[in-house]
């Protein structure tokens, strides 16, 4: 089996807080510092998903014994959250990149874990979950994309739309249709019949690489199935849904943060009527609700965090309830931050108009507010 690479053996040996500590100044200097560059290119490098592969952030849900560098709950919500303080857009490289290792190293077969875990911590593949479809989002079981079974393949044929990174992904989680059955099948980029149709200019998530997958009557091996047909949706797509929320909500908290910290630091400044901002009420009065939103919404991540450390049944509901609060907070702390900024708000010169940009997205991706707030409530009443 593959070994740790040195650095993440090296970053192995350190405490909870030195290693997050680290990440944290990897992260800043690698993404944080260029986030808006990204957000213009619509696109991020190459040379900086080498680099976050080489401190095992691409591995986060991938076993040390494929050469991962697994990590708790805990700390893969605070590196969620850490990534969404820097860049929403590398924030969803890292959702839908262990959505796919996840479920991998959760449903996959040893054949499986064997091709695909290595390849995917070192970053050498870049995975991705296609879900959404141009007449379908995160309703699994009602996907169009149908999946065939001739002898020992499955036929595909669909459209995917919506695909985070599927412009460089070279490995993508398909959800389809089989015989009445959700199924989720391992799909190659170099499948014949498989076409990818750049997505650009979006509203957020800019430099997310969005694509449109096309499948033609593309043949894919029986071996290429994950989980097994008849629980494709419980086993497979539940658990990836799961997991994706849970990483938006940490993100939610980040990109939260990033949006107070802007606040603070430009109302210490920024004067009007022989006053700083900070000194004005209703300024104090936004940054009150900023402030309390976000402890809040930590809160919330926490608790899913727990829960998820124990196996508790219960993280699912947590991890919802923690996803549909911290998207809302951060939507109405990128409003009030634009807001606070005025006219400098809406330039490129400062970074919370790419926040409210992007704050918008975390309301509909992963499960809408909508879809959340249908979830609690059903959940609420078989309690």
């Amino acid at each position: 089996m593959p070994k740790l690479p040195e650095a993440m053996s090296m970053l192995a040996e350190k405490s909870a807080p030195a290693r997050r500590q680290h990440l944290r100044e990897v992260i800043a200097k690698a993404v944080g510092a260029q986030a808006g560059q990204f957000d213009l290119d619509q696109k991020i490098p190459a040379g900086l998903i080498a680099e976050l592969a080489a401190e095992g952030m691409l591995g986060a849900h991938v076993p040390a014994e494929y050469g991962g560098a697994p990590v708790d709950a805990r700390q893969f919500g605070e590196l969620c959250e850490d990534i969404g303080y820097a860049s929403a857009s590398v924030l969803s490289l890292l959702t839908v990149h262990t959505m796919v290792s996840a479920a991998i190293a959760k449903w996959g077969s040893a054949a499986q874990k064997d091709r695909w875990l290595p390849r995917l911590a070192s970053g050498a593949t870049i995975g991705a979950f296609a879900l959404s479809e141009p007449n379908v989002g995160s309703d699994a079981k009602n996907v169009e994309t149908s999946m065939r079974r001739e002898g020992d393949a499955f036929i595909v044929s669909g459209t995917k739309k919506w695909i985070s990174f599927a412009q460089i992904a070279q490995l993508f989680l398909v959800i389809g249709n089989c015989e009445g059955r959700v199924t989720a099948l391992l799909v190659a980029r170099d499948t014949p019949g498989l076409t990818v149709e750049p997505i650009h200019d979006m509203l957020g998530f800019r430099a997310a690489m969005l694509g449109q997958l096309h499948l033609d009557e593309c043949v894919i091996g029986k071996e290429n199935l994950i989980g097994s047909l008849d629980f494709g949706y419980a086993q497979v797509v539940g658990s990836v849904l799961d997991q994706g929320r849970y990483c938006i909500a940490w993100g939610c908290v980040g990109l939260a943060q990033a949006c107070l910290d802007a606040c603070l630091d430009y109302t210490e400044q920024r004067q009007t009527f022989g006053q700083y901002l900070k000194e004005h009420q209703l300024v104090q009065r936004s940054m009150a609700d900023m402030i309390t939103n976000v402890q809040a919404a930590r809160l919330l991540c926490e608790d899913a965090a727990r829960l998820r450390a124990g196996g508790d049944p219960g993280m699912i509901m947590a991890t919802a309830t923690a996803k549909y609060f911290a998207a809302r907070a951060v939507e109405s702390a990128a409003n009030d931050a634009v807001q606070i900024h005025g006219a400098n708000g809406c330039g490129s010169e400062y970074p919370v108009q790419r926040y409210f940009r992007d704050a918008k997205i975390m309301n509909i991706i992963e499960g809408s507010a909508q879809m959340q707030q249908i979830l609690i409530a059903q959940h609420g009443y078989r309690r």
